[in-house]
C-alpha cells in the first residue's frame, strides 16, 4: 500500500491533461526552426561582411558600412543566440537542461578557435617553411635567426626594456596613488585625471607627441623639441636624442614613452587597492608607534601585493609585444630594435615569412609562461578570498 502511495505520489502532481513523459521527449518544430534559422543568420553575416571587403561600393560610402557592420554584428548575435536558444529547448529537457551552459558559450569559443588557436598552430607550421611558405626547410628559420647579430640585439634590448618598464610603471603608480589619496576629493579628481589621460592615447599618437618632444634643429637655429630646447637653455648643444652613440640611451628614451602611457592604468589600480587596505590595520600601526613610512612598506605594501603583481606581469607581457613606440620612431636603428619590430620588417620589407614566423614562435614560446603565472596567481587569489 505504502510503495502504491509512493509511485503514485509523482503523478498526482501532474495536473490534468500534463504528459508525464513530455520531459523525454524532443520537440521537432523548435530544432527543425532553431537549425536552419542558425544556418540563415551565419550565411547571412558571412556574405555582409564580405561585401564590405569585395564590394564596398554597393554601399556608398564606409559611415553606411559601419552603421551596417554595428546592426548586422548586434542583431545577427542575438538572432543566432535566439535560435540556437530555441534550438536546445526542442531537445529533451534534461538533455537541453545540461547543454544549454556550454551551447551559449559554444560560439564565442568557435571565435577565439578561428581568430587565435588556429593561426597560432598556423604560425608554427610556416616557421617550418621557407620565405613564401610553398617548401619545408626544417629548422633553417631557426638557424638562421638564432645566428643573427640583429635577432640577439633585439633580444638584448627586449630584456632591458622588460627590466625597466615594469618596475618605474609599477613605482610611478603606487606614488602618485598615494600622493594623489593625500589631495582633497577635487584635487585626487583633477591629478588622477591628468595622469590618466595618456591611457586614452595610441602608441602612435603618444610616439609622435614625443618625436616633439625629442625634435633636434641645426645649432644657430631655434629648438621646437622641448628637450632640446631645455638643453640648449642650460648650455648645452641640441642633441638627436634617439641617435646617440650609446644605443642603451637611445632605447631608454623610448621606453620613457611606454611609461608615460602605462603609469596612469597603474595608478587606477594601485589606487583603487590602497583605498581597500583596512583602516583598522593602519590605527594599529599608528598606535604602536609606527611612521608614516613604516606603515607604507610593511602594512600597505604587503595588502596590495596581489594587484602589484598583476599590474607588473600585464605591463610586462605589453612590453614583451612592443612594437608601435619602435617602429614609429626609429624603425629600429640606431641600435632600438625589439623583437616585433624585427618580425614586422622581415615579413614586410624583406619578404621573409619563414624567418618572420620563427621569431614570432620565439616571442609565443616567452610570453606562456608569464600568461601561465598570471593565470596561476589570479586563481590563488580568488581562492584565497
Amino acid at each position: 500500500m505504502t510503495a502504491d502511495t509512493s509511485a503514485a505520489a509523482p503523478r498526482q502532481r501532474l495536473r490534468a491533461g500534463d504528459d508525464p513523459d513530455a520531459h523525454l521527449r524532443t520537440n521537432p518544430a523548435k530544432v527543425a526552426i532553431g537549425i536552419v534559422g542558425m544556418v540563415v543568420v551565419v550565411w547571412g553575416l558571412a556574405n555582409l561582411f564580405l561585401a564590405f571587403g569585395y564590394y564596398p561600393q554597393w554601399f556608398g560610402n564606409k559611415f553606411v558600412i559601419g552603421v551596417l557592420a554595428i546592426v548586422g554584428g548586434v542583431g545577427g548575435a542575438a538572432l543566432l543566440f535566439y535560435f540556437l536558444n530555441m534550438f536546445v529547448e526542442g531537445l529533451p529537457r534534461r538533455l537541453s537542461e545540461g547543454l544549454i551552459p556550454y551551447a551559449f558559450i559554444l560560439p564565442g569559443l568557435l571565435l577565439v578557435g578561428l581568430m587565435l588557436i588556429y593561426p597560432t598552430f598556423q604560425t608554427i607550421n610556416y616557421s617550418f617553411a621557407n620565405a613564401d611558405s610553398t617548401a619545408y626547410v626544417g629548422l633553417q628559420n631557426y638557424k638562421t635567426i638564432f645566428g643573427s647579430s640583429e635577432f640577439w640585439q633585439s633580444i638584448v634590448n627586449n630584456i632591458l626594456w622588460l627590466l625597466i618598464v615594469p618596475a618605474l610603471v609599477v613605482a610611478f603608480g603606487v606614488i602618485v596613488a598615494v600622493l594623489a589619496d593625500k589631495l582633497s576629493a577635487t584635487g585626487e579628481k583633477v591629478a588622477k585625471s591628468l595622469i590618466f589621460l595618456p591611457m586614452a592615447i595610441s602608441a602612435v599618437g603618444a610616439s609622435a607627441i614625443w618625436l616633439l618632444v625629442y625634435a633636434y634643429n641645426n645649432p644657430g637655429q631655434a629648438q621646437t623639441g622641448l628637450l632640446n630646447a631645455i638643453w640648449t637653455g642650460l648650455g648645452g648643444d641640441p642633441q638627436t636624442w634617439l641617435a646617440l652613440d650609446t644605443a642603451k640611451l637611445n632605447s631608454i628614451l623610448l621606453m620613457v614613452i611606454l611609461i608615460w602611457l602605462q603609469a596612469g592604468f597603474a595608478m587606477v589600480l594601485l589606487s583603487s587597492a590602497i583605498k581597500g587596505v583596512p583602516e583598522d590595520t593602519i590605527e594599529a600601526a599608528r598606535i604602536d608607534g609606527a611612521g608614516e613610512l613604516q606603515i607604507f612598506w610593511q602594512v600597505v605594501i604587503p595588502q596590495i601585493k596581489g594587484t602589484i603583481i598583476t599590474v607588473f606581469v600585464t605591463v610586462f607581457i605589453t612590453v614583451l609585444k612592443v612594437f608601435d613606440i619602435v617602429y614609429v620612431t626609429t624603425n629600429g636603428a640606431y641600435g632600438t630594435n625589439v623583437i616585433a619590430n624585427l618580425f614586422f620588417n622581415k615579413l614586410f620589407a624583406a619578404s621573409e615569412a619563414g624567418q618572420a614566423t620563427a621569431i614570432v614562435v620565439v616571442l609565443l614560446i616567452a610570453v606562456i609562461p608569464l600568461i601561465w603565472y598570471q593565470i596561476k596567481h589570479f586563481r590563488d587569489e580568488e581562492a584565497g578570498r
